[in-house]
């Protein structure tokens, strides 16, 4: 019945793929939109001084915060996952979590006060756990076992909804929150979800996976409620605690969190190694491959996102603005990655169906890392110039992201198709959770380490030593691309 359900799906083509991808397509489009309009202006918002409206927060722990909300947006894909497979199913899951996004961003959008930003940050983190995994999930399910090389491709496809709607959210809410009010720029990202849900609920019969593959059983159901209580209790406890000792500061949680996502991904590994008997030894075997990818991975996101906090900051304080006079938005600069996405990612897509399994993703890995690392040696020459208390051109930018994205859609794409394909049947979902812990722990980190630009290390050394750390992480994974095809059960070939 579930087979036939998804041959269902398949009939309509869209650009010659499953007409799902369609919807997908711009349901994650609409969600990206509301996203990373937010964070266009997020970090700018939290340090700008309350006479501009904003929450004036030090810079340090503006960056911070930034970097851990950015990290634990992912981190919750992994429990998100779990859900859509033990309660909601995945076409569900999406749905409620656009739902709880749209109303994260009405609170961010009231003018209140700390209160509703720290509401709406909350309700935008629990609403893309439940979104995020699952909405990759139903487009891995699209298709067939055999069909690796077209998944890569319908991947880059759905990799380029989500870069339309970054272009155009800096743009569009950039604008409005920078020029008129933070709010109104966080109202519009609400109407930009809104916008997808709608689409969402009125394509959704083209997508499979409105069922959990293994829902709970009584006996895991109250372990559920037992572990769920349980946890409030000590979170209540702690925060009681921290009240009482004076040590709840906002610098202190930040800290604590950072370190959350690296406990979870390591007691998720162990518990998939040795906690689990439905995982079979083939399974595991691929399981050990992906464990380097998935530290390559974090590697590259720790570099990658920065730009959300330490390329913000430096395009608004160090970077010329001025177009004909007119001062550009720093936002903006923010669009020049999504729409180099959309012009190189069918030539991406292309270039993965056509050379099939002769590069293999341990080589795509090893040149996302050497590319971005790349990336941070322009900008450290970019902040030496702008060192002399110069603004440096926007062209420093402009090469960094073009040099980010090429190495992006070598990683991005890649990693969330091989996910699906190295994910054991009892953990698909979740697997794809799996995957976006490793951006959690990369933008745990990344956060946390802003702290270091312009006090313990000069902004150039800072850059330089974050281009270090990914290029010698793509060094080790180059040595090890011939064993990790083995593992991962790839044909072999000369990449």
């Amino acid at each position: 019945m579930a087979a036939s359900a998804t041959d269902a799906c398949r009939e309509r083509r869209f650009l010659g793929h499953p007409r799902g991808l369609a919807t997908l397509f711009l349901t994650e489009m609409w969600e990206r939109f509301s996203f990373y309009g937010m964070r266009s202006i997020l970090v700018l918002f939290l340090a700008a001084p309350a006479a501009e409206h904003g929450l004036g927060l030090a810079d340090g722990t503006a960056k911070a915060l930034a970097g851990v909300y950015s990290a634990m947006v992912y981190l919750v894909t992994l429990p998100g996952g779990w859900i859509a497979d033990r309660m909601l199913g995945p076409r569900p899951s999406v749905l409620y979590g656009g739902v709880i996004i749209m109303l994260g961003h009405i609170a961010m959008a009231m003018p209140g006060g700390a209160g509703f930003v720290y509401l709406g940050l909350t309700l935008i983190i629990a609403g893309t756990g439940l979104l995020k995994p699952n909405i990759a999930t139903l487009v891995g399910h699209l298709y067939g076992e055999e069909e690796d090389a077209r998944r890569d491709a319908g991947f880059s496809i759905f990799y380029m909804g989500i870069n339309l709607g970054a272009f155009l959210a800096p743009l569009v809410v950039g604008t409005l929150g920078q020029k008129v009010s933070w709010h109104l720029g966080f109202g519009i990202a609400a109407v930009g979800m809104a916008l997808g849900l709608a689409q969402y609920v009125l394509g959704r019969r083209h997508l499979p996976g409105g069922r959990p593959s293994r829902r709970l059983d009584d006996r895991e159901r109250r372990h559920l409620h037992t572990a769920v209580l349980a946890g409030s209790a000590a979170v209540a406890a702690i925060v009681l605690l921290g009240a009482a000792t004076g040590t709840l500061t906002l610098d202190n949680i930040t800290w604590a969190v950072a370190v959350v996502p690296i406990g979870v991904a390591v007691a998720y590994f162990a518990f998939m190694f040795f906690g689990s008997h439905e995982i079979t030894s083939e399974e595991r075997a691929r399981l050990r491959a992906y464990v380097w990818l998935f530290a390559a991975a974090s590697v590259f996101w720790m570099v990658y996102d920065q730009a959300a906090t330490e390329l913000t900051t430096f395009a608004q304080h160090k970077t010329d603005l001025s177009v004909a006079g007119w001062d550009m938005p720093s936002s903006w600069l923010q669009a020049i990655n999504p729409i180099m996405v959309i012009v190189l990612a069918p030539a991406f897509a292309a270039l993965w169906v056509r050379t099939g399994d002769r590069l293999s993703t341990p080589l795509k890995f090893t040149a996302a890392m050497v590319l971005v690392g790349l990336s941070f040696v322009v900008m450290m020459f970019a902040a030496a110039k702008a060192s002399h208390g110069v603004r440096v051109s926007a062209l420093w930018l402009v090469v960094t992201y073009l040099i980010q994205t090429t190495g992006e859609l070598c990683l991005s794409p890649v990693g969330l198709s091989v996910t699906t394909k190295l994910a054991p049947r009892a953990f698909a979902s979740q697997m794809i959770g799996l995957w976006y812990l490793a951006i959690a722990v990369g933008d745990a980190v990344g956060g946390q380490m802003t702290r270091l630009a312009g006090t313990v290390l000069s902004e150039p050394a800072y850059f330089l030593t974050l281009a270090l750390l990914a290029l010698v992480t793509g060094a080790a994974l180059a040595a090890g691309i011939r064993p990790l095809r083995a593992l991962m059960a790839e044909h072999p070939a000369s990449g």
